[in-house]
C-alpha cells in the first residue's frame, strides 16, 4: 500500500503553522510557482529539493513575503501574511530566515548583529539582548567570536552567526534558503550540524537544500519540486528508496550516483 502524502486534506490543521493555499507566482511570463498547496505542522522539518529553477527558493521566500504572490494565500500560525507595513514586520519577526549569503551587517560586530533585531523589533533591553545573544552564539559554537566583525570569520562561522541572529528573535518557524551552497565543502557540515540540532530540539523548519544527507536524516517530510510545482512529497525513507514520480526518479538517479 502506498503511503498517502500529507496533503491539504490530511495535514494536521489544528497544529498547522505555515499554510500555503493555491499559491501562484510569475516572474514576467515565467510561472515560477503553480498552484502550490503546502502545510507545515508545528515542530515539523520540511526539506524542499528539486532541480535548479524548480521554484524552491521562491517558495521559501514567499513564506515571509520577500516575494509577493500573484494569487493564493500564505498564513503563519493562523494569520494571513499582511501585504506590507508594521504588521508585516511583526509577522516577519516570527519567521527566521537564513540565506545563502549570510547577509550579516559588515560594520557591526558578531554580538551586535545578534542583538540588533532583539533591541529594534522585539524592544528587548540591551543587557538582556546581549546575554541572550551570547547564549545563542555559544549554542551554535561561535561564542568566542562575539567581538569580531563578520569579515574576520570563515563562511561557516558567519552562517552560524546568521542562524543565531535568526534564533534571537524567537521565531515560530525557521526558513533556510540553500544555507550551505556558498560554503566550502569542509564548512558545510558545521552548519548542517547546527541545523540537525535545531531539528532535534523541535524547531519548525523549511529547508531548501541540495544536501541529500541532511534531507534523509533530519526531515520529517521531503517535498520535491520541478517546474514550479510540488511533484511529490513523502517521508525521507519512502522518497529516497521508492520515489513515485518519474521526475523524482530521474532527479535522484542524477545526484545519488555521482
Amino acid at each position: 500500500m502506498t503511503e498517502v502524502p500529507l496533503t491539504k486534506d490530511t495535514a494536521p490543521t489544528a497544529d498547522a503553522l505555515v499554510v500555503l493555499d493555491n499559491v501562484n507566482k510569475h516572474f514576467g511570463a515565467l510561472h515560477v510557482l503553480q498552484d502550490i498547496d503546502l502545510t507545515v505542522a508545528r515542530g515539523e522539518v520540511v526539506v524542499v529539493i528539486g532541480p535548479s529553477g524548480s521554484g524552491k527558493s521562491t517558495l521559501c521566500r514567499t513564506i515571509n513575503r520577500l516575494e509577493t504572490v500573484d494569487s493564493g494565500s500564505v498564513a503563519i500560525d493562523g494569520k494571513p501574511l499582511p501585504e506590507e507595513g508594521r504588521e508585516l514586520a511583526r509577522l516577519r519577526a516570527d519567521v527566521g530566515m537564513v540565506f545563502q549569503s549570510f547577509n550579516l551587517f559588515a560594520h557591526k560586530t558578531v554580538l551586535e548583529n545578534v542583538t540588533l533585531g532583539q533591541i529594534k523589533v522585539r524592544r528587548t533591553d540591551k543587557k538582556a539582548a546581549e546575554e541572550k545573544a551570547r547564549k545563542l552564539l555559544d549554542r551554535v559554537g561561535v561564542g568566542a567570536q562575539a567581538d569580531k566583525y563578520p569579515a574576520q570569520l570563515s563562511g561557516g562561522q558567519q552562517q552560524r552567526v546568521a542562524i543565531a541572529r535568526a534564533l534571537a528573535m524567537d521565531p515560530k518557524v525557521m526558513l533556510f534558503d540553500e544555507p550551505t551552497s556558498a560554503l566550502d565543502p569542509e564548512m558545510i557540515n558545521e552548519v548542517l550540524e547546527v541545523m540537525q540540532q535545531l531539528a532535534r530540539d523541535g524547531m519548525t523548519m523549511v529547508v531548501v537544500t541540495h544536501e541529500m544527507g541532511f534531507a534523509r536524516s533530519a526531515a520529517n517530510r521531503v517535498v520535491f519540486m520541478a517546474d514550479g510545482r510540488i511533484v511529490e512529497e513523502a517521508e525521507p525513507e519512502q522518497f529516497f528508496s521508492n520515489p513515485r514520480s518519474d521526475r523524482a526518479k530521474d532527479f535522484l538517479s542524477k545526484i545519488l550516483h555521482h
